[in-house]
């Protein structure tokens, strides 16, 4: 079960909502227990109908309060507060009503309160939460910044993965994690990438140890994260093995926590340059991206070639 705290949480973001705490317990978890609901859709303007997420009260909410019943509005608030929330936050800089600070105090439900806009402090903590509480996965390779495009280097040991990462390096590119890279899922369809605290800014490379790349090339060589979009596995060709298709029609990919990611294969033998091969990868990528595959105009003007000669 992926979980936090509503301590952890009031303390990650107390200054960037200018939070302040009222009353409540900060003890309070904040967890994922299925798989259908994700983390971003546990916060949100009050709301009956979800009353087990962090419940955002700002000026329109309190505003429909002021023109309801006392007794009507203690009604809905004593609702929500039955199914414990992990916590209520006031924002616009409203007033808390006196009725909703003795209500959380009875219950012991956290209550805080922002200066910031409703629909801000919601922004913000889907943001935080799809961060804190997304799938994790940790991955043998090495994640690289190329051209803009997050590029996960995979291959046996010994295949030349760090090599290939120091002369990405050496061409402008950036490093992300070498061996050990931590992915989040941190939307449906989106992965990213980071570096575990303890490998950072380094890189190990047979016969020279470790290095630190950012001191070696400099501070922009390194980022601190990056989202996935392809896969390049380096693949030693093995003696017997059958070459590779020169003209693939269809796209290979890698599942990573239930996401679908491009993958090409690139086998590695000597005088290859595998560097300007990633490059020449990463652009045919980024035209797919934007809805040009290449290798699907070559066929169909190959078709078409056929087609004119059969008349």
């Amino acid at each position: 079960m992926r979980q936090t705290t509503v301590a952890r949480l009031f303390d990650d973001n107390l200054e960037r909502l200018r939070l302040r705490h009222i009353c409540g317990s900060l003890d309070t978890r904040i967890a994922v227990s299925e798989d259908r609901i994700w983390p971003a859709d546990m916060v949100g303007h009050l709301n009956l109908i979800h009353p087990d997420r962090l419940q955002i009260l700002g000026s329109s909410e309190l505003s429909w309060a002021r023109r309801q019943t006392r007794e009507k509005v203690i009604h809905h608030v004593r609702e929500i507060l039955s199914y414990g929330p992990p916590a209520i936050i006031v924002a616009d800089d409203e007033d808390i009503p006196s009725m909703v600070r003795t209500l959380c105090a009875n219950d012991d439900i956290a209550l805080f309160a922002s200066p910031l806009p409703a629909a801000n402090v919601i922004d913000h903590l889907r943001s935080y939460l799809s961060r804190k509480l997304a799938e994790r996965a940790a991955l043998h390779g090495v994640l690289m910044d190329v051209l803009g495009l997050g590029v996960f280097i995979t291959g046996d040991s010994g295949a030349g993965k760090s090599e290939l990462a120091l002369e990405l390096l050496s061409r402008g590119h950036g490093l992300v994690a070498d061996d050990v890279v931590e992915f989040s899922r941190i939307a449906p369809s989106v992965l990213e990438g980071r570096c575990p605290p303890l490998l950072q800014d380094v890189m190990e490379v047979r016969g020279l140890g470790i290095l630190n790349i950012r001191t070696i090339f400099g501070e922009t060589a390194c980022r601190r994260k990056m989202k996935l979009k392809l896969v390049v596995h380096l693949q030693r060709r093995q003696p017997g093995q059958e070459d590779p298709l020169r003209l693939s029609l269809d796209s290979e990919q890698q599942t990573i926590l239930g996401v679908s990611v491009r993958r090409v294969v690139l086998p590695v033998a000597a005088g290859r340059n595998v560097a300007v091969l990633l490059e020449a990868a990463v652009r045919s990528t980024i035209l797919l991206l934007r809805g040009i595959d290449s290798t699907q105009e070559f066929v169909d003007r190959q078709r078409r070639a056929m087609e004119e000669g059969g008349h």
